[in-house]
């Protein structure tokens, strides 16, 4: 308290409400392959719904993924979800495909490319394809290779970008024996970031436009850009869509500027994304070329920063089809008259391309969820993916120690592998070569309906697993079994690929594993609540170590409020006062038969405080979820009195 120096009255609040706070204990992580949306950047997903909007519908190559997820979220509303994508990955640009071969002139392939107004930019990595006929100089045929455009007269060729100064120098006027060559965009932006680096550099732009994110979904868009200039030549469907022809906007107009005004529409022109050929997919009408622009509301209007708001397409660079009289777009809108377009823009995107992310890829992706201080997870699921994969999701939850992972075996041990199931299922969990309390394996897969293609497919069971936890959270707490018959029913499933009798169940329960099983009019049940710990301990039950998983989470948020006081009497009084309450609420709620905490100078000694240490010991009595059942029936004769044979 600050001293006063001369009369007067100071008014000091202090705060002693402090609680431990709830914690989130339902939130999933998942890492898969998709069709479409951002790579590498957690989204949070709350329905099937808002999954397939944000990363495309499910196809023979991502199903595995998507029902992952999809499984998930039908116990659960609260699923972090982060795209993996391959090398090869491409968005679709705007950019048309140039054709060209050694009778060429220089000035017509120029031309070519750049007519319609969807140029590249010197240094743009290409694609570059011989196209079955000889490659200019000595290339090989067939060969495919990375072109970087150097000049109008000069490309350089190289198979591996990396190999700088290195490059096969191709001279366009002279090159080629007649055959015909392509040049093909190429381009990966993988989310914002990568977006963001390419938008200040400039460098790497492949026309006016890119479909947002990487994958063949990008190659349905189309888009349609008019201004006052040639407002006429646009198709007049699309003119139909807007209420007035583009002009000048009030902002501009008022800055005695002028010629500013455009249309632009996003169409879905093959109907991959929204499943209707033709779907106008976005509207941005009465965008401006003006840098300044604003909207009547104050909002930004310049129609490259607007776009960052699009769904579906990236703002790449200004066209080049443009009158020769008037300012470059992007000047001020002071007194400016913009050029204005030669011809309305009607652009089909293409080159984007899908390539199956590898395992590097997906633990690269799993890598965003590695710090617990920024993102905030309970329940990982491993999905579809292989054995390396699986051990590093293992590793992410022993690390941050406040998740837990969810594995299942891999397809080829249940499905067509009759009387050798349990056994292989055996292997792949020794194939984990880890003893965790931090991760939980299920035996199978199950076949469930694919609504989007009217198929059934094989999904692994990690993703349900998950998903009862969370579900247990709802109708109870974490610290309760979310197996059995009362809280593990899985939903979804037309039949299991395996489900294991008595004997399999056993084997599998042995060594951790916890078995799916389908009863007859009682549905396909969770039927164990193991975790991986190999050792006997009360951490080998899933509910023993969500229950310390929340106690830890929830006291340590807490205790981070201590830090920096006085370790005396008081704050070790004020820290039990704010811990044992906590904990006869987790008591009362059945989650612990009891506990003690002990604070005081027992445990914090003169040698504990000289270190600028606190310490509390927190001891707790986990309560037990019934594994075996013992129903002990006895027959009597009717003259004995069952407290003679009863005991009591």
């Amino acid at each position: 308290m600050a001293f006063q120096l001369s009369p007067g009255v100071l008014v000091v609040e202090k705060d002693l409400t402090n609680v431990v706070p709830a914690v989130a204990t339902s939130i999933g992580a998942f890492a898969g392959d998709f069709q479409w949306g951002p790579v590498n950047d957690p989204v949070t997903i709350s329905s099937e719904i808002e999954l397939v909007k944000t990363f495309g519908k499910p196809n023979n190559v991502v199903a595995s993924s998507f029902f992952t997820a999809a499984s998930f979220l039908s116990y659960s509303n609260n699923l972090k979800l982060v795209r993996a994508a391959g090398a090869d990955s491409r968005n679709a640009v705007s950019m048309q495909i140039a054709t060209f071969d050694g009778s060429t002139d220089v000035s017509s392939l120029n031309d070519t490319i750049t007519v319609t107004g969807h140029g590249f930019v010197t240094g743009t990595p290409l694609l570059y394809s011989d196209g079955g006929g000889s490659a200019p100089g000595s290339l090989t045929d067939d060969t495919v290779y990375y072109a970087i455009v150097v000049d109008s007269n000069t490309i350089k060729l190289a198979e591996d970008l990396a190999d700088a100064g290195t490059e096969t120098e191709i001279d366009i006027a002279s090159g080629g024996s007649g055959s015909s060559h392509t040049l093909t965009p190429s381009i990966f932006i993988q989310n914002e970031d990568e977006w963001e680096a390419l938008y200040s550099t400039g460098s790497g732009r492949v026309g006016s436009f890119a479909a947002k994110y990487a994958g063949g979904l990008g190659s349905s868009l189309k888009v349609v850009m008019g201004d006052a200039g040639n407002w006429s030549s646009l198709s007049a469907a699309y003119q139909a869509e807007f209420d007035y022809t583009p002009a000048t906007t009030d902002y501009a107009s008022n800055l005695g500027g002028s010629s500013d005004e455009i249309h632009i529409l996003v169409i879905d022109e093959d109907g991959l994304i929204s499943g209707t050929q033709g779907t106008i997919l976005e509207r941005w009408t009465g965008l401006s070329k003006a840098s300044d622009a604003r909207t009547t509301e104050g909002a930004v209007n310049y129609y490259r920063e607007a776009l960052r708001g699009s769904q579906y397409i990236w703002w790449m660079d200004h066209p080049t089809n443009l009158n020769v009289s008037g300012s470059a777009w992007g000047s001020n809108a002071a007194g400016t008259t913009f050029k204005t377009l030669s011809s309305a823009i009607e652009v089909s995107l293409v080159g984007g391309a899908h390539d199956t992310p590898s395992d590097a890829n997906v633990i690269t992706a799993y890598d965003e969820f590695a710090n617990a201080e920024l993102i905030d997870i309970n329940l990982v699921m491993v999905g579809p993916h292989s054995n390396t994969v699986a051990q590093s999701v293992v590793d992410l939850a022993q690390t941050r120690l406040d998740c837990i992972a969810f594995v299942s075996p891999q397809l080829s041990s249940v499905y067509a592998n009759a009387g050798s199931e349990a056994d292989d299922i055996v292997t792949d969990r020794n194939n984990l070569n880890r003893s965790t309390s931090y991760a939980v394996m299920d035996s199978g897969w199950k076949y469930q309906y694919d609504k989007y293609n009217d198929v059934y497919r094989w999904i692994p069971l990690n993703g349900d697993t998950a998903g009862l936890c969370a579900r247990t959270d709802a109708v109870a707490d974490p610290w309760f079994s979310p197996g059995g018959l009362n809280r593990g029913q899985i939903k979804n499933v037309v039949k299991l690929a395996y489900s294991p009798d008595k004997t399999d169940r056993d084997t599998l329960y042995k060594v951790g594993v916890n078995p799916v099983v389908s009863f007859p009019g009682e549905g396909t049940v969770l039927f164990g609540d193991k975790t991986l710990l190999s050792k006997p301990s009360a951490f080998d039950r899933i509910n023993v170590r969500r229950l310390f998983i929340v106690l830890e989470k929830a006291i340590a948020l807490a205790a981070k409020y201590q830090l920096f006081e006085f370790n005396d009497a008081f704050t070790r009084a004020q820290f039990r006062n704010l811990v044992e309450p906590f904990l006869r609420d987790i008591r009362g709620r059945r989650g612990i038969y009891d506990f003690r905490v002990i604070c005081d100078e027992t445990n914090n000694t003169g040698e504990v405080i000289d270190r600028n240490e606190f310490v509390a010991d927190i001891f707790i009595k986990p309560a037990r979820s019934i594994n075996f059942i013992t129903l002990n029936f006895i027959a009597t004769r009717t003259g004995v009195a069952f407290e003679e044979v009863a005991g009591a």
